[in-house]
């Protein structure tokens, strides 16, 4: 365990989205700077102290960001290795490359948690039209998932027999993993982190409601029955520790009669943990700062039922109407211009 960053100090955050945003907000409230690398647009960059706008294939920028910063963490996972390399050779990452290449391929990710003893959907690694002909046999529905960069619905074809399996494949046309169907009565997620000094501290699990791939709303708490949380909670806690992870984890869980089934891992601060900014007194954001900085965790303790909600395209306009209802805690992210499925902000909804 290295020393906790001083106050001054700089952490680089590779992606400039609204993660990266929130990130460096709480990063300012514990007294860091926060310097964003970020090829495209860049929300984070208006609430950040730096922004560096260029290439992830820049060798000789990412030089000058790595000697600029203390620690690289990232809000967005799916940099190319070779840029991580060339990073990791001057300066910390956290979370660390395990969990990096663990999570950006879907089919090494589900071999990874099979491996620990958990339980995911059944699955078949897919090259190939023959290879998703033959993984179908057998299988009434299942979905065809790109191994990398699917994200919010995206790279992803449903499947049901019958189907032109040849057109399916068409439409992803890379390497893959068929996932059969699971009968879920819910998906939650848990929140949890992992400091240097290997503690875990996790929040209480969300409600996953999504439409069109895309996540609408988490409701805390979660309806699960009280002996179920537990095991939720140490499913999480055990991903993190065989990864010897540092920073925040979202793992997404269905819940079915048979127990937990792993849905994905995203080795980040995740959008279901929205709604920690209004429940509980060290959210997520702040929470994956101390462990990247190597500050001891927060208490993850919730304080309030909430129910966040993903302001999605033309959900703006709503926001006249939400600015006058009560116990609506307001999180935009500067973006300027709504289209469908772009995520524009969020509100969490106290409930009491």
């Amino acid at each position: 365990m290295t020393d906790p960053l001083k106050p001054g100090a700089t952490i680089g955050i590779l992606g400039g989205g609204q993660l990266g945003r929130m990130l460096s907000v709480a990063a300012s409230r514990l007294g860091y700077r926060c310097h964003i690398y970020e090829p495209g647009p860049a929300p984070a960059a208006e609430v950040a102290h730096r922004l560096t706008s260029a290439p992830y294939e820049d060798d000789t920028t990412l030089r000058d960001f790595a000697a600029s910063v203390d620690v690289v963490t990232y809000e967005f996972e799916n940099v190319p290795a070779a840029s991580l390399d060339l990073i990791e050779s001057l300066v910390p990452i956290r979370p660390n490359r395990r969990a990096l290449a663990v999570s950006q391929d879907r089919l090494a990710e589900k071999d990874f948690l099979g491996g620990l003893g958990l339980s995911v959907a059944p699955y078949a690694a897919v090259g190939s039209a023959d290879d998703l002909g033959t993984a179908m046999q057998g299988r009434d529905r299942a979905i065809l998932k790109t191994r990398r960069m699917g994200y919010d619905g995206k790279g992803q074809v449903p499947i049901k027999a019958g189907d032109d399996l040849s057109a399916a494949w068409a439409q992803v046309n890379a390497p893959s993993v068929l996932e059969g169907f699971v009968d879920f009565t819910a998906e939650i997620s848990v929140i949890v982190a992992r400091g240097q000094d290997g503690a875990v501290a996790a929040y209480d699990p969300g409600l996953n409601v999504h439409r069109e791939g895309i996540l609408r709303t988490t409701t805390v708490p979660c309806g699960l029955s009280a002996r179920l949380i537990p095991d939720a909670v140490l499913t999480a806690s055990r991903i993190v520790t065989a990864l010897d992870y540092v920073g925040v984890m979202g793992v997404e869980l269905f819940v079915t009669p048979r127990g937990f089934i792993v849905n994905e891992i995203a080795p980040r601060v995740h959008n279901s943990g929205h709604w920690t900014q209004a429940g509980c007194a060290v959210d997520q954001f702040e929470q994956h700062i101390r462990a990247v900085a190597g500050l001891p965790l927060g208490d993850g303790k919730r304080h309030a039922d909430v129910v966040m909600e993903n302001l999605i395209g033309d959900d703006i306009d709503r926001l006249p109407d939400l600015l006058r209802q009560s116990d609506t805690q307001i999180h935009l992210y500067g973006k300027a211009e709504a289209r469908p499925g772009r995520k524009m902000g969020h509100v969490n909804i106290i409930r009491r």
